[in-house]
């Protein structure tokens, strides 16, 4: 295994070794998962397909909610939000205990730490991309129309890639040093996810709640631009310029900042492992 992923001869250049070692653990990464699991892909999509199955039953059949104007159907709606939203949070409760599982591979192999973190975001995002096949079954069902908006949706991925990347870069040494963490990042994680605009659209938020500018604080979140992007592709009155310009602009202050983070955190880890 070591010898397999070890870093290519020297003339090769820097970035090419790294692709391909990166592509071996993605691999690696999504071969072991898949082998242990009798239903292999059907798990990636069975999750956020549930849980659009559940909100769907629950808004529309119990409390008789009415698919909004710009959001019918409301179940496409939600698989658009709830695809991405467990591409996002699978890459990071796998990075809060990245150093812990593969501690010994780390030390052992020569490459950079950064590329177990950034394997993961690729592996999980490789599960995404194969689970918008379900997606369109349920457009194609639903009678959801597919727009020239949906030029957008590369953006989004590109957007997302990055910005959970760098949260990655964040999370991965953070929990080495403060074990508590990884259950904290679960508890956010789920408070991130009502402030994501996965189940229903931006324009739903309050103006203002007892004093508190709620609008104004949760268009902060970088998520709800990506997700307008996603979204636009079936209901162009979804993208939001000003949201998405705030997702750019997260998206790379996050990556710089997890990547000096990483860079300044990575000898104390070795250590600490």
């Amino acid at each position: 295994m070591t010898s397999s992923l070890a870093v290519r001869p020297a003339q090769r250049s820097t970035f090419a070794k790294y692709r391909h070692s990166l592509w071996l653990l993605t691999k690696r990464d999504l071969s072991v998962r898949y082998a242990t699991n009798a239903l292999g892909y059907v798990w990636s999509v069975l999750d956020p397909l549930l849980m659009s199955l559940i909100y769907f039953f629950v808004f529309v059949v119990v409390f008789k909610r009415q698919d909004r104007a710009g959001e019918n159907p409301y179940i496409v709606y939600l698989m658009v939000g709830l695809l991405a939203w467990t591409w996002f949070n699978g890459t990071i409760t796998e990075a809060a205990r990245v150093f812990s599982k593969e501690s010994k591979l780390v030390r052992s192999v020569s490459l950079p730490q950064s590329l177990w973190v950034a394997r993961i975001v690729l592996s999980k995002g490789i599960e995404y991309v194969a689970s918008l096949a379900v997606l369109a079954i349920f457009a194609l069902l639903y009678h959801a129309p597919l727009t020239a908006y949906v030029v957008w949706f590369p953006v989004g991925l590109v957007l997302q890639a990055v910005l959970t990347y760098g949260l990655a870069l964040i999370v991965a040494p953070l929990v080495v040093f403060y074990k508590d963490l990884e259950r904290a990042i679960r508890l956010i994680l789920r408070l991130l996810f009502y402030a994501s605009a996965v189940l229903y659209s931006p324009t739903q938020w309050p103006v203002e709640t007892h004093g508190i500018p709620v609008r104004s604080i949760l268009q902060l979140n970088p998520l709800t631009g990506i997700m307008g992007l996603y979204r636009s592709a079936f209901w162009p009155k979804e993208l939001n310029m000003f949201h998405v310009l705030v997702s750019v602009v997260g998206a790379l202050v996050i990556l710089g900042i997890g990547l000096w983070a990483f860079r300044r955190s990575v000898p104390a880890v070795l250590k600490a492992m």
